[in-house]
């Protein structure tokens, strides 16, 4: 069984040994295992996360790509990979696939805050969906996001050419078809997510 045939139940680490782990020793926990994509619930369980395959893993550069370009520009805030981890509000620790954090808020993160998991929830945040991801798993992923102070998210099906737009207090947005753009309006002034470039050959 190769780590994308992995069922649920087993990337979920559980138990008390786990759940005690303070926020320094996950930190250390993932420096010393790099390979490992781990992210922690708000109950401490520790969450294994398969690799993406190389689809996947083009789109999400794609994407975090453009985000990056567009903040080259603006100059508005910071972007942040996959390997990035948030502490959120309810003490979980997660990765999406891209992030982007406002100047004001990085501004309010300490230099030792900034090294580690820093404790905040990043405005804008994306997920891609990979092979290895039931797609259920990350529209909640998303909700969770939101409930942890997110402004605006972008959830990827690109096998599907399928987007989930995800805003405060409004209605999961649907867009299918990847002949056209995602606003990033008005979290991301100027930002469009161009969907072209992520469009699969057949």
């Amino acid at each position: 069984m190769n780590s994308l045939d992995w069922p649920q139940q087993l990337r979920t680490l559980r138990g008390a040994p786990i759940n005690r782990l303070s926020d320094d020793e996950f930190f250390e926990l993932c420096r010393l295992n790099p390979d490992l994509r781990l992210e922690r619930t708000a109950q401490h369980d520790i969450m294994l996360r398969p690799p993406a395959g190389s689809d996947s893993s083009e789109s999400s550069g794609e994407s975090q790509g453009q985000l990056w370009l567009w903040n080259r520009q603006a100059r508005l805030g910071h972007v942040y990979e996959s390997s990035a981890g948030f502490k959120r509000p309810d003490t979980s620790v997660r990765s999406p696939d891209a992030a982007w954090l406002s100047n004001a808020a990085w501004e309010k993160l300490t230099p030792g805050e900034r090294s580690k998991f820093p404790p905040v929830c990043p405005e804008f945040m994306m997920e891609v969906k990979s092979p290895s991801d039931a797609l259920a798993d990350l529209q909640a992923k998303m909700q969770d996001c939101l409930t942890n102070g997110m402004q605006l998210g972008f959830l990827l099906h690109v096998e599907a050419e399928t987007a989930y737009v995800y805003c405060p207090g409004q209605p999961v947005e649907t867009v299918q078809g990847y002949d056209q753009e995602l606003s990033g309006e008005p979290v991301l002034p100027g930002f469009r997510l161009d969907l072209r470039p992520l469009r699969r050959a057949t």
